[in-house]
């Protein structure tokens, strides 16, 4: 018998990007509630927009790049070798390497399978949604170039840190048999199966190569453009309506502290690690400390919902449960050490 069921369709919420939505949503809400303020806010988010378009293009072409070539297969090179050398490189990528939590999963699925152990896989996982060659670039282009180096020296670091606590605890019971009888493994970035075998650095020559580059450029320009309007929007209405008193005497003043409730505040606090950066610069500009920002980024970089779900859909929730023990501790030496130099 011929089977005629028709595929049910998605629901309209279901089919709708939420950042689009709550760009509209927040706006329309201005709007309507305060209209002074709609023309000021829409004119900051868009002269921030201009001021970071040269950032966004060189990333999104750099990415773009890399995709097409099949530069990524590189990163299977962190998983070669010692176990110690494993870690500092699977570090290392995840921290300067283009790749987002999620992009990432289809290497560390493969890898697990594999028997890659686990202290490199922390290190890769770690450091992945910290930073990156757009993030960077965004972040050096808001908040700094001195800001910019030590996250990215700061992603490096706790991806060392929690690769090798792993490999030290290796025997215990945390980690022990670490992987889910079923790993679902999928993302948030629309992952596709990465080009094979070496590099082609002339892709243009190949004409999947060339359509990989033009949508991965789309693909990307559109996720930062959204994401990056709504966190200028945010950022205008925090400096409006947020008192700068109010986030001073939080997470500002000196000690400890500040740090530590960035740190835990930062770590359910916002969903996108390229949106977290107009959110810092508004609450630095209200009084938020350097050590407290930075480990607010860290803390919220690591366990943002993306970056969580790639790990929780392969590991034990044990190892999920490490996974942000060391992204906290590491947030907060992080944040300390950048208090004491910046």
């Amino acid at each position: 018998m011929t089977d005629t069921a028709l595929p049910v369709p998605r629901s309209l919420w279901a089919r709708t990007d939420k950042a689009w939505a709550a760009l509209v949503a927040i706006l329309a809400g201005v709007a309507v509630l305060d209209r002074a303020q709609f023309i000021p806010t829409v004119s900051f988010a868009t002269e921030a927009l201009w001021h970071t378009a040269p950032f966004i293009a060189f990333a999104v072409l750099a990415v773009a790049y890399m995709k097409a070539t099949g530069a990524e297969t590189l990163v299977a090179r962190a998983f070669e070798g010692r176990q110690s050398r494993m870690i500092v490189l699977a570090a290392f990528i995840g921290g300067l390497a283009p790749f987002c939590s999620c992009e990432i999963i289809p290497f560390i699925a493969a890898m697990l399978a594999l028997g890659a152990p686990l202290g490199a896989v922390m290190a890769l996982w770690l450091a992945s949604p910290l930073m990156d060659p757009a993030m960077f670039l965004i972040t050096s282009g808001t908040l700094g170039w001195d800001f910019a180096i030590a996250k990215t020296a700061a992603a490096i670091s706790i991806g060392l840190f929690g690769g090798f606590a792993t490999m030290a605890l290796a025997g215990s019971v945390i980690f022990t048999d670490p992987l889910r009888e079923k790993p679902q493994v999928g993302g948030c970035c629309g992952v596709k199966k990465p080009f094979e075998g070496k590099p082609v650095w002339r892709f243009w020559k190949e004409q999947a190569r060339r359509d990989s580059f033009r949508a991965t450029a789309l693909d990307n320009a559109v996720f930062l453009l959204k994401w990056l309007a709504l966190a200028y929007v945010v950022e205008a209405l925090m400096l409006e309506y947020i008192p700068a008193d109010t986030v001073a005497g939080v997470l500002g003043g000196s000690g400890p502290m500040p740090i530590i409730l960035g740190a835990v505040v930062g770590a359910p606090a916002y969903l996108n690690g390229y949106a977290a950066v107009p959110m810092v610069d508004a609450l630095l500009a209200q009084g938020m400390t350097q050590g407290a920002a930075m480990s607010f980024v860290i803390a919220g970089g690591v366990s943002c919902i993306p970056a969580a779900i790639a790990v929780w859909a392969l590991v034990k929730p044990r190892v999920f449960a490490a996974y942000i023990g060391f992204a906290v501790i590491g947030a907060v030496l992080a944040g300390l050490a950048w208090q004491a130099v910046a």
